[in-house]
């Protein structure tokens, strides 16, 4: 009798690194099904703008379908997309912090609700265009960066379980962006010269800063230096994140001024002179939220490297307090704009140890 093809359902955004992933899938065997995932499509604040392309990119993932000849369906999860992602960003906004949506939607909805349903309907697998690979060994998943240093998306993965990891498939984790692009074209994809995603999907051409004054009311406050001297005036701390130069509201009088601090309470952004200010800069900080891969926590104290934002070379720190849901780092050397809200990785070599969220 014939082996049954394992059946995987791939997330096809209409782009090329997905077009690239499903075509790989298939010709490896497996029962390949596309499914576009419908996250936002509210353009109502913005009449004279165009938010997220939605519809041209599931045009784009039924027309790559259609040429590989596989079922293409659209699953629409923007309820649940609304409040894991939309909602959680405002709300983070709105309490000072900067948080990073892109780890919610792989959390909440790719490896979470998209999971969960294609599980339900017999999939086998799920997969997406992350560049980013799963390996198996000694009785555990783990999860390692993409061969791409440049494009390498494991950093937005750390919150993936073992079970969730047992059911994923990167199928171009193992290739570099330019191998991919050239395998688009010699597979005749339609999204061959498309270009990619740039900056949060669901707003589409909207400035991010204009979206969220559209959800939270401004309420201008004062620009001041560390030292207390007022050098200009902002339209709400709340929108803007630690090392922030551009849109802060004043122009540094010849030289470029940072977000250093923000005092809420007060409506305050304390700015720093220069890209090397001093109050630029931290050494350790705390971590809640705290997430390993494993399903195992590590031994104190814990040396390993990290990066507190995307594609940052990797950092050398030590965790030296820890509990179930928060740790304590501190770095081997002074890091930049350490930002409350964002995610800090923790890596052994290429592997993702775990992660969780800087308070």
């Amino acid at each position: 009798m014939q082996k049954k093809k394992k059946k995987v359902f791939v997330g096809m955004s209409g782009g090329v690194d997905s077009s690239v992933a499903a075509t790989l899938l298939k010709k490896k065997g497996y029962d390949v099904t596309g499914v576009f995932i419908k996250g936002w499509s509210d353009s109502r604040f913005f009449k004279d703008k165009t938010m997220c392309p939605w519809v041209t990119d599931q045009e784009d993932a039924r027309r790559v379908a259609a040429q590989l000849g596989i079922p293409f369906y659209t699953f629409d999860f923007e309820k649940e997309y609304r409040r894991a992602v939309v909602e959680y960003m405002v709300k983070a906004y709105k309490a000072g912090i900067t948080p990073n949506p892109d780890v919610m939607c792989n959390k909440e909805i790719k490896f979470g609700v998209f999971l969960k349903k294609a599980l339900k309907l017999g999939a086998d697998y799920v997969a997406t265009g992350h560049y980013a690979r799963v390996r198996h060994t000694g009785g555990k998943y783990q999860l390692c960066a993409g061969k791409d240093t440049n494009k390498d998306q494991s950093y937005f993965l750390w919150t993936l379980t073992q079970d969730q990891l047992a059911h994923s498939l990167f199928p171009i984790g193992a290739y570099e962006k330019s191998e991919v692009r050239d395998m688009a074209h010699r597979m005749g994809l339609p999204t061959a010269e498309k270009k990619d995603s740039q900056g949060l999907c669901f707003v589409g051409e909207v400035n991010v800063h204009d979206f969220l004054k559209s959800m939270i009311t401004p309420k201008k406050g004062k620009i001041m230096t560390m030292d207390g001297s007022v050098v200009g005036e902002h339209e709400g701390a709340m929108f803007y994140t630690i090392g922030q130069r551009h849109g802060i509201g004043s122009p540094g009088g010849g030289v470029p001024y940072y977000v250093a601090a923000k005092d809420l309470k007060k409506n305050i952004l304390y700015v720093a002179s220069g890209d090397s200010d001093a109050h630029l800069f931290h050494t350790e900080c705390d971590v809640v939220q705290m997430h390993w891969v494993s399903g195992k926590v590590p031994k104190i104290p814990f040396v390993c490297k990290a990066r507190v934002r995307y594609r940052q070379p990797l950092q050398r720190c030590v965790i030296v307090s820890l509990s179930a849901k928060k740790a304590h780092v501190v770095f081997k050397e002074p890091q930049r704009a350490v930002t409350p809200g964002q995610s800090i990785v923790f890596y052994r070599g290429d592997t993702v140890i775990g992660g969780g969220i800087i308070c």
